[in-house]
């Protein structure tokens, strides 16, 4: 199987350093992700999620509300299958069809912030899609809009 690689838009210059990152979920992944503390994206994002390091901010995009949610923390460095059962392939039993994965805790229970409003401070590639390793600009951007919002 050939490895798949992040466009370059995806991932953050070389010179800069990781502020954050924003993982992906939808309805249905949603809470699972909160239940299990773990957060997962694709195999793709393998070496994009290893730079992950406890304590880094992190957030979680819902695609099928358009809301981010926050915030939280990274407890493990990022690694693969951290927790293999994790949102399990029903053809591959036994993997995870999210292997990318960090241990996660919620650091600020926050209402979530509406896409118009966080959408601004990231950095867009190929049309609406944006980078979900975020710089530390960013990242402190988004802790600024999520203080804002604090529940």
């Amino acid at each position: 199987m050939q490895q798949q690689q992040l466009p370059p838009g995806e991932m953050l210059p070389k010179n800069e350093v990781l502020g954050g990152y924003i993982f992906v979920c939808n309805n249905e992944t949603m809470e699972e992700d909160l239940r299990l503390q773990l957060f997962g994206l694709p195999q793709k994002y393998k070496d994009s999620v290893r730079a992950i390091t406890p304590g880094l901010p992190l957030f979680l995009y819902n695609y099928t509300s358009h809301q981010l949610h926050g915030v939280f923390r990274a407890v493990s460095f990022g690694g693969s299958n951290i927790d293999p059962t994790a949102w399990e392939d029903k053809k591959c039993k036994g993997e995870s069809r999210f292997p990318a994965q960090v241990r996660i805790r919620i650091k600020k229970k926050c209402k979530p912030l509406e896409e118009e409003s966080f959408r601004p401070i990231l950095y867009h590639y190929d049309g609406p899609k944006f980078r979900l390793q975020l710089s530390v600009p960013e990242a402190l951007a988004l802790l600024d809009l999520f203080k804002e919002e604090h529940i």
